[in-house]
């Protein structure tokens, strides 16, 4: 059984294929050209590398969110598109399970990925490895940077942390500064998604059966779009970056 995955949930967009004992082949792209202009185009090379069709993939699956809004759309259009065409079954992946199950860890860590949401926001969660699958602890979140380090202290005090995702890049010293020797960080080159780490979620799900029609496959926005954040602000007294404006999100 094979997969095929993509992932267009940050301004890194990969496209992977993988069969139940290894992965077939990985192409991921990070420039200024948006989804749109260059993701059919790798989808071709990869294929064509292959020497695969589309009828040849059992199942497409799509990282569904959260992230960029434009490029979830792009993604999950694109995978519709493909399963639709050829009849095959759909999966959508958070990106944050995918990020969360590209972590090496023990069962005795806390996984934490960590999205830039901008503003000092984070997309981002809580896993453990249990039998050898990330089990998501606290749910799917977008919170504040000090929010989730509060919550790491409240519940999780006497627990290592790795944590991973490209919001390091803005919040790894802020992290360090907190939690100190209790936080670890995955290497800087596994940071940014990997469709691989999705496709194979995807072929796991296939495998249990646990799939959905090309139609039923849909964005998952863990937060309202930037416009509909600028209309809060300016009608009903929420800031742009999703937060009260009276200050109830803050590092105190």
């Amino acid at each position: 059984m094979r997969a095929l995955a993509i992932d267009t949930s940050t301004a890194m967009a990969g496209i992977a294929v993988v069969d139940e004992n290894e992965m077939l082949a990985q192409y991921m792209l990070k420039d200024m050209k948006t989804h749109s202009q260059k993701l059919l185009p790798m989808l071709e090379e990869l294929l064509k590398s292959l020497s695969m069709t589309p009828a040849d993939i059992d199942v497409f699956a799509a990282v569904t969110g959260p992230g960029s809004f434009t490029g979830l759309r792009i993604g999950v259009t694109t995978i519709k598109s493909l399963a639709y065409a050829t009849k095959k079954p759909a999966v959508g992946i958070p990106s944050l399970d995918a990020l969360a199950n590209a972590a090496a860890t023990y069962e005795d860590t806390i996984v934490c990925p960590i999205m830039d949401a901008r503003n000092d926001q984070v997309y981002t969660a809580l896993y453990k490895l249990k039998n050898g699958l990330m089990a998501n602890l606290s749910g799917y979140m977008g919170v504040h940077i000090c929010e989730l380090v509060k919550q790491i202290e409240e519940k999780y005090r006497d627990t290592s942390i790795v944590f991973t995702g490209d919001g390091l890049v803005n919040h790894r010293d802020f992290l360090k500064a907190e939690l100190r020797e209790r936080c670890a960080f995955m290497p800087a080159f596994t940071l940014q998604q990997m469709a691989a780490s999705a496709a194979q979620l995807a072929l796991s799900m296939a495998l249990r059966g646990e799939t959905m029609s090309s139609m039923e496959l849909l964005p998952f926005y863990l937060r309202p779009s930037q416009a509909e954040r600028e209309y809060a602000k300016k009608h009903m007294g929420v800031s742009a970056d999703g937060t009260t404006t009276d200050g109830s999100v803050s590092c105190q």
